[in-house]
């Protein structure tokens, strides 16, 4: 594998890489990067969590020139939590260089934005429709940029962007350099790479679809109104450690997270409206153990590197193998196994076997475990948790209370309370979330084009995956 430093790049990234904890290239990396630093135009065909940003953005920062207050490089992205993140790991490498990125997207005033450009960002990542609204306001100009990427272009094209995408690319000179990064290559991305490109180089990376043989995989079938009381009811038999849920969307993390909270678990969410230093903190927590559970989002959990997670849940069916594979590897690593459970209604039967198929792991069918069984498990760690706090001797500033209780009651009747409230008695507080609809594989993807166009057009950006047949958050925020 090839060295940062053997690859030419300047001393000022290397140490940021340095920073990040990086050595060595990333295969796409170690391809792209060095053709992409000639100015020539790239196609890279490349899944999510493959180093991609860094194949794009190295070359990039290179470019830039820190003494022009203007422009200079813009990347396209179809999701605000995804522009977010390019613009992080940006901003991240160009630690020491003097070059800013600026994050474009829907659901964010709109007025700060204009503020912000003002300042002269070198670099702006955006989602076609906040672009378009400032390009047509003329608070952002492309006429003197040097590079443009189109980032999970598949993505964009799947959820109707590719007349904004030309739009936008009209607003740029011609001689410029285009990337172009895709996990798929259909026929409207070959148009497009035709019509705005120049003599691009294909670099692809073959594509990681096998799932570990160290995760056990299970799925329950389940209602869409029921999934809420099966996940705790599973929580409580299998008593994990560290687990990460995985929701559809940002308003579901946050409904679930705060659910938990409720019912007497350790839990806290995960999604792309977090800054930085408020995700540092909820993965504090996680690594920590302040919190046993994780709830998050695909685009968030990216990254995620945290040892000892036992189980990984899916609340909400992932609708591809690329998708399911990331999520339940954040389990059953360094040798350990682990446990990857997805719910999944009815109708979504046929999404398992598509992912059985594509991922070659086998998932099993069980049936979902009663109350009885949940009690049965709840009450069974609560005593072994007496038993840990008597062995410990944890409990001397109690003595006092339960010797003058013991002259009351019945010291069974006594025993069995204290049970019950440490059996987390708040599992009976009644929750509600937002019914979310299942997106089915079998779904027209004009319906889901329109709706991302719609939602775009008017600031309401849909949020969450970045991989067409994932749900996004349409919340206005």
């Amino acid at each position: 594998m090839t060295t940062f430093h053997e690859m030419g790049i300047s001393e000022p990234i290397q140490k940021a890489i340095k920073d990040l904890g990086f050595e060595e290239a990333s295969p796409i990396q170690e391809k792209a990067i060095p053709v992409a630093m000639t100015g020539k135009d790239i196609i890279g065909q490349a899944q999510t969590g493959t180093g991609k940003t860094a194949a794009f953005a190295i070359p990039i920062l290179e470019k830039v020139d820190t003494s022009k207050k203007y422009v200079q490089a813009i990347t396209i992205a179809p999701t605000r939590e995804l522009a977010i993140q390019v613009s992080e790991e940006i901003n991240r490498l160009a630690k020491y260089m003097g070059i800013s990125s600026l994050p474009i997207y829907g659901g964010q005033s709109i007025d700060r934005q204009i503020k912000a450009l003002k300042k002269g960002p070198h670099i702006i990542t955006g989602t076609p429709g906040r672009l378009l609204d400032h390009i047509q306001r003329k608070t952002l100009k492309l006429d003197r940029i040097s590079v443009v990427v189109l980032d999970e272009a598949d993505e964009m094209l799947d959820m109707g962007f590719l007349e904004d995408i030309e739009r936008i690319l009209k607003e740029t000179p011609e001689e410029k350099q285009t990337l172009l990064f895709s996990a798929t290559m259909p026929k409207l991305i070959q148009g497009l790479a035709e019509k705005f490109m120049n003599d691009p180089e294909l670099v692809k990376m073959k594509a990681k679809e096998v799932t570990s043989p160290t995760v056990k995989q299970i799925f329950y079938e389940v209602n869409e109104r029921d999934k809420f009381e099966v996940l705790c009811r599973l929580l409580d038999v299998d008593n994990p450690e560290l687990a990460v849920i995985f929701g559809r969307t940002k308003r579901r993390v946050d409904e679930l997270s705060d659910a938990l909270n409720k019912r007497g678990y350790l839990a806290d969410g995960l999604h792309g409206d977090l800054n930085q230093r408020q995700r540092d903190v909820v993965m504090n927590k996680f690594r920590k153990g302040n919190i046993d559970i994780l709830v998050a989002t695909d685009v968030a959990a990216r990254g995620i590197d945290v040892s000892g997670v036992t189980h990984v849940y899916n609340f909400d069916i992932p609708q591809d193998p690329e998708s399911y594979v990331h999520r339940i590897g954040r389990t059953g690593r360094a040798g350990k196994t682990g446990i990857a459970i997805t719910l999944a209604t009815p109708r979504e039967k046929g999404q398992i076997h598509s992912i059985e198929k594509a991922s070659k792991g086998k998932i099993q069918r069980k049936s979902i475990p009663t109350i009885a069984e949940a009690m049965e498990s709840i009450q069974r760690g609560t005593l072994e948790k007496m038993h840990q706090l008597v062995e410990e001797e944890d409990y001397i500033q109690f003595k006092q209370a339960a010797s003058e209780l013991l002259d009351q009651y019945d010291s069974i009747a006594l025993v069995s309370i204290a049970l019950k409230l440490l059996s987390k008695e708040q599992r009976d507080v009644p929750v509600q979330l937002t019914s979310e609809t299942p997106r089915y594989a079998n779904r027209s993807k004009i319906k889901v084009q329109e709706k991302a166009r719609r939602n775009d057009k008017g600031h309401r950006e849909l949020k969450g995956n970045t991989e067409w047949g994932k749900s996004k958050d349409s919340r206005k925020k």
